[in-house]
């Protein structure tokens, strides 16, 4: 499957890696280190040159109890990074948004893809990603970042997580975006404890067998803290980890922090998949 991400094509007939760039003061594992276009740039670069397929630019933190950024502040953070990349870089960038005046904006300046922690359920969000008409990525969250961590409770998490999505992808397709636009992902860590985590990662490829593209965002994140009790700088490990087991259900699209290192991971899992029985 190719994804044409506003004429930059996204191939998804393999897993890929999308590289992370938050130009966020307040991210929680990079925050303020990219907020220059020039070190954007600079960082985009080096995650092209260790193998990213695409490049997510970030301008509001989503972390647990994250500060809301008003629309002109995130508009500021992330166009001229876009810009800057775009007039550089010929892979695609994502707009990591759930506001519609900032996927406008993004998407004029040169992204060609939203990833969308809300699901485009922002009063507006639909119109705007139906009227833009460049591939969305519908992610399940519980709660708000400011609450989404109090008290996450789920019966079934993977039933309600993948019926979630799929009622959006249902939205979506009502509102005129074409299913082959669409990507999902389960939102690990929005709004779930570390058993709900690790029960999606379990039973992944329940979503993957619907039929869009999935994909799985756990780089560094707090899970692998609280079960391995370690920093935020020592989660490389568990991190490549729990993206070899998602690749190896189907996952094809990996969000990271760390691309070197996960392309590899990713490589090495597609070679045992992709072995032969016959010596």
């Amino acid at each position: 499957m190719i994804v044409d991400c506003a004429g930059k094509p996204l191939d998804l007939t393999r897993p890929q890696v999308m590289g992370i760039l938050n130009v966020t003061p307040d991210s929680f594992s990079d925050g303020g280190q990219f907020i220059a276009p020039d070190a954007a740039l600079k960082q985009a670069q080096k995650m092209v040159a260790d193998g990213a397929a695409i490049i997510d630019v970030g301008g509001e933190s989503t972390r647990p109890g994250a500060a809301i950024v008003s629309v002109e502040e995130e508009i500021a953070r992330v166009v001229p990074v876009i810009e800057a990349i775009q007039s550089e870089i010929d892979i695609p960038i994502s707009i990591d948004t759930s506001k519609p005046d900032v996927m406008r904006a993004a998407v004029n300046a040169g992204a060609g893809l939203i990833n969308d922690v809300q699901a485009l359920r922002v009063e507006g969000a639909l119109q705007a990603a139906a009227e833009l008409d460049v591939p969305v990525c519908l992610m399940h969250a519980q709660g708000t970042p400011d609450n989404m961590q109090d008290n996450p409770n789920y019966d079934a998490v993977v039933a309600e997580v993948s019926q979630f999505l799929y009622e959006r992808v249902s939205v979506c397709e009502q509102a005129g975006i074409s299913r082959d636009k669409l990507i999902v992902d389960p939102g690990f860590g929005f709004g779930k404890r570390a058993s709900h985590n690790l029960r999606l990662m379990k039973h992944l490829d329940l979503l993957v067998k619907q039929g869009l593209p999935v994909l799985i965002g756990v780089s560094r994140k707090s899970m692998i803290g609280k079960l391995l009790n370690v920093s935020v700088d020592e989660r490389l490990a568990a991190s490549l980890a729990l993206s070899a087991l998602a690749v190896w259900q189907g996952a094809k699209i990996i969000r990271s922090h760390d691309v070197r290192e996960t392309v590899q991971a990713i490589m090495m899992t597609q070679h045992v998949i992709q072995v032969t029985d016959i010596d």
